[in-house]
């Protein structure tokens, strides 16, 4: 990693892309409070890493929705993500892992 700007959460003069946005810029991105996301994160419906008691929203998890959306060419439903995501993890809990 070249120095700091590679952690950055806004590039300066665009020359290194973000790696992570703060939940204000994230809110800012999809039109919405900052509250929407905080709620979102909390109740497990959007990505974000907690460093003590910020969250930051990796840029990679925005682009893979804005990619989604473009693709399925409709609606993309973070809670049915959310449902997709908690089946998966009791699945996974119940058979012990185990495919």
């Amino acid at each position: 990693m070249k120095g700091t700007h590679a952690m950055s959460a806004t590039s300066d003069a665009g020359s290194n892309p973000p790696l992570f946005y703060t939940v204000s810029e994230a809110a800012r991105m999809f039109r919405v409070d900052a509250q929407t996301v905080y709620r979102a994160i909390h109740d497990d419906a959007f990505p974000a890493v907690r460093l003590r008691t910020r969250y930051v929203i990796p840029a990679r998890a925005v682009e893979e929705l804005i990619q989604r959306a473009a693709d399925s060419g409709g609606v993309v439903d973070i809670a049915e993500m959310v449902a997709e995501r908690r089946a998966a993890r009791e699945f996974e809990q119940k058979s012990g892992g185990a495919w």
